[in-house]
């Protein structure tokens, strides 16, 4: 699995409009326990605010590149309204300092004008699929064979949720997690058409963020479709997500037996069957989770040394 796709954690979503970028990244305001966060100059800014918008981005860029990173340093995303805005902002003075792009609205039609463009090596791209064609799975195929091309730069692909219930007129009721209803059988078909293909997926936004316990019901659905990372749109989501996505000691203890190379070939543990041919994968990437969010036992979380 892409260890660096797991570092994202909790990916934290902020409009270019705060005035406050540099303070909450880097400075004695910084957010606690932040990975990553995408800067968004798209949705989530009014056209008319564009100007100050990107003001805020260039300062931010300009103050990044002054400054010596630290470990603990966020990954730090910009989403632009389109490729013509990323193109504009790949030549910003201290562009090369971003860990890489999130290209909205992705697929097999926009996709090519973002690709053309000259992104740094060594900058990853995060398509989101947010449009009515991620719910037809032949123009997911369609979109899965451009990727595949450039797989290599493709951190994650995002799961835009609340733009998705949009196509469908919908919108998330509360109390119901984004499997309880027909966004669930998305999530799951964009699942089964990027994940087998090696391509990581992040779960969508939980929107109402002052609802902790729907939080946590929908990180293990997020879980149990394969989906370590997801967007945040509030701090006080950051430690929930983070937190639900270290691993129990007892399937750490599993994970290591099915990856033991002189255990047998199918073996049993605490009543279930447990088979390195097919378990292979789901335990190594179990691993290297419990790596980056560490193990809980139930009491505490430490991590692996």
């Amino acid at each position: 699995m892409n260890t660096h796709a797991l570092a994202l954690g909790a990916t934290l979503y902020m409009p270019c409009t705060r005035t406050d970028l540099a303070e909450r990244l880097f400075g004695p305001a910084r957010i606690h326990d932040l990975r990553s966060v995408v800067l968004c100059l798209e949705d989530a800014v009014l056209e008319r605010d564009l100007p100050e918008a990107l003001m805020n981005l260039g300062g931010l860029l300009r103050f990044a590149d002054a400054r010596e990173g630290g470990p603990s340093d966020p990954m730090v995303f910009v989403r632009p309204r389109d490729a013509t805005m990323m193109a504009r902002i790949l030549r910003m003075p201290g562009a090369g300092r971003l860990a890489g792009y999130v290209l909205p609205k992705a697929n097999a039609e926009t996709l090519p004008c973002y690709l053309g463009l000259h992104v740094p090596e060594g900058q990853m791209l995060m398509p989101t699929l947010e449009t009515r064609e991620a719910c037809d799975p032949y123009d997911m195929r369609r979109l899965r064979d451009q990727l595949l091309a450039v797989q290599d730069r493709i951190l994650v692909l995002r799961i835009g949720g609340n733009d998705l219930m949009q196509s469908m007129g919908l919108r998330r009721p509360p109390g119901r997690t984004s499997y309880d209803g027909p966004l669930g059988a998305v999530i799951a078909m964009l699942v089964a058409t990027f994940s087998p293909w090696g391509f990581q997926l992040s779960a969508p936004v939980m929107e109402r963020f002052g609802d902790a316990a729907l939080l946590r019901r929908e990180l293990v659905r997020d879980i149990d479709h394969g989906l370590l990372t997801k967007t945040a749109i509030h701090p006080d989501q950051i430690p929930i997500i983070q937190g639900a996505l270290s691993v129990p000691a007892h399937e750490v203890e599993e994970a290591r037996a099915i990856l033991d190379p002189n255990g047998p070939a199918v073996f049993a543990q605490d009543g279930v069957m447990c088979e390195p041919a097919t378990h292979r994968v789901w335990a190594e990437r179990l691993l290297a989770r419990a790596d980056v969010f560490g193990v809980v036992d139930g009491l505490s979380i430490h991590r692996r040394a």
